[in-house]
């Protein structure tokens, strides 16, 4: 691997990982973001999901919240279902068109919601619709790595509690990208250069997520909403460039 490619690692992971202590999500969307420019697709798919699973591990370490096992397992059986269904559609899918059409959602969505913070909480559907957001974030994770974008989009739209949202998201991710990493290790979808990158991204991912913690603790409860929306919108934003860029390519 090259000089230049070993610092777009370090570069995507420590950003990825900033932004992953701040929020509780989003390592893979903001590494991916920088690892587009120079590593090779599938790596990078399985360093997002083994980065953010071990952001996640060192979140349980560094932010600890009161886990609400009524509040998050709907979420997480629906994450059992959905994970291996992604596994499954992943050959099948043409995941560009995915992507595209998720970030035009986020693109045209979350602005509304970023300007219209005085809507009431959504708070119909129950736990059937908690467990099939949970099931669309473990799809997309099995298809891309991107576990916390329907949680964290769900969770917004209910108006959860600062700190609840952010138990939800933390160990939602934890156990979704856990799962979708051993799915693809038993899909035979990690290689050699895995672990080489690894030894990169890890270590650059520690302190830049313990200082995105600190800043998380001083954001308060509108703040935070504000930082989770902005998120998706960069989130689709990167979606939307990174599969036009291929269309474009392509064609």
């Amino acid at each position: 691997m090259s000089t230049d490619q070993l610092l777009l690692l370090a570069l995507g992971a420590a950003l990825g990982g900033f932004v992953q202590g701040i929020s509780g999500f989003a390592f893979g969307m903001v590494a991916m973001s920088i690892w587009a420019w120079g590593i090779d697709p599938k790596l990078a798919v399985m360093l997002s999901v083994a980065g953010g699973l071990s952001g996640q591990i060192l979140s349980t370490f560094t932010v600890r919240r009161a886990l609400s096992l009524g509040t998050l397992w709907p979420y997480l059986a629906g994450a059992l279902v959905g994970i291996p269904l992604g596994l499954v559609l992943l050959p099948l899918v043409d995941v560009h068109g995915f992507r595209l059409g998720l970030g035009v959602v986020l693109l045209v969505f979350c602005p509304l919601m970023l300007l219209a913070e005085r809507l009431p909480a959504f708070t119909r559907g129950g736990r059937g619709a908690d467990g099939l957001v949970g099931m669309v974030g473990g799809v997309m994770g099995g298809l891309g790595g991107f576990t916390g974008i329907a949680p964290s989009l769900w969770t917004t739209l209910r108006r959860y509690d600062k700190d609840v949202q952010r138990g939800v998201l933390q160990n939602f991710n934890l156990a979704a990208l856990a799962a979708t990493m051993a799915g693809h290790i038993a899909s035979g979808n990690a290689d050699a250069r895995l672990l080489p990158a690894l030894a990169v991204v890890l270590p650059a991912l520690i302190i830049p997520s313990v200082l995105g913690v600190r800043v998380y603790r001083g954001l308060s409860p509108q703040a935070f909403r504000r930082v989770v929306l902005l998120l998706l919108i960069a989130s689709g934003g990167v979606l939307v460039a990174g599969s036009a860029g291929h269309f474009l390519r392509a064609g």
